[in-house]
């Protein structure tokens, strides 16, 4: 998308940290908003903020994780604006522990919300988009976490390697419709995400909680606690990547030789077995081997 003034974007967990970040960068370019959070005192506050703004903005209370409750979302702000454009599949939630102590209920929750919502949120938009054929963008978040594997992160790294894939798919996918799809693979960002556990359903409450924290005290190492970016600083990257239609948005470039090292073990991986193939004499000529 070249030009975003006058244009429409659906944020969901738009109502704090990166989510909120991109709202601000996105009312700041000119475009209407629709920020929709599964918090309604969150939601409130936004409000306030932009109250005496000339921003046009609308404010959703959405469980991502509720298809029912993302189609009248959908509808909502169509009603609203018009048409939507932009969409960003943001909201997600975190546990940390050892994948042994992981219970399928914190499994079921962070998947449903962090893998579940990104899929609601392209079912829903994705025709939409293709309709008013203005083409369109999509920013799913994924995590570093999607790029690296954490130690004590099982559940959110599987569920951020997920959209990260997702992403690559679609990309290749609704080009062809002039719809672009970037993947927001952020470091350490000031948001609430280590305390998302207040937003954990009652259904999927444990007696005894194996999750502790959120991501917050994961092993990432200093580098990623030494440089902790605003909210707001990550909201313009992401509205720079929906310009450029960008396929990843690295927040914090100084990851990459923790990313380097797990694509030289990949390779190296590569290598050996094709020599073990041509060890053995097994051809790969005239076979579909995928």
């Amino acid at each position: 998308m070249k030009d975003v003034k006058g244009k429409v974007a659906f944020v969901t967990g738009g109502a704090s940290g990166i989510g909120l970040g991109m709202v601000q960068s996105f009312a700041a370019a000119g475009m209407k908003v629709a920020v929709a959070d599964i918090e309604q005192e969150a939601l409130d506050r936004v409000r306030n903020e932009f109250e005496s703004s000339a921003a046009q903005l609308i404010y959703l209370q959405v469980d991502v994780t509720d298809r029912g409750a993302m189609e009248q979302a959908a509808q909502q702000t169509i009603d609203a604006f018009g048409k939507v454009h932009v969409v960003c599949n943001n909201a997600g939630v975190a546990v940390a522990g050892r994948v042994d102590k992981m219970d399928y209920k914190d499994w079921d929750w962070v998947m449903s919300v962090n893998v579940d919502g990104v899929i609601n949120g392209v079912k829903t938009f994705v025709d939409r988009i293709k309709a008013h054929g203005e083409g369109g963008h999509f920013v799913n978040t994924a995590s570093m976490a999607g790029q690296m594997p954490i130690p004590g992160g099982s559940i959110y790294t599987t569920s951020k390697y997920a959209v990260v894939g997702l992403s690559e798919v679609m990309r290749t996918d609704l080009a062809r419709f002039d719809i672009g799809t970037s993947v927001l693979c952020p470091g350490g960002v000031i948001t609430n995400v280590s305390n998302s556990g207040r937003n954990r359903p009652d259904s999927l409450q444990l007696v005894k909680d194996t999750s502790k924290l959120g991501m917050g005290k994961l092993a990432m190492g200093e580098s990623v606690l030494s440089d902790m970016l605003d909210a707001s600083v990550v909201g313009d990257m992401v509205l720079a990547a929906v310009l450029a239609n960008d396929a990843y948005i690295f927040s914090h470039p100084h990851l990459q030789p923790i990313v380097d090292a797990r694509h030289r073990a990949i390779n190296e991986s590569f290598e050996r077995w094709s020599r073990y193939r041509q060890e053995r004499g097994i051809e790969t000529e005239g076979k579909d081997d995928v």
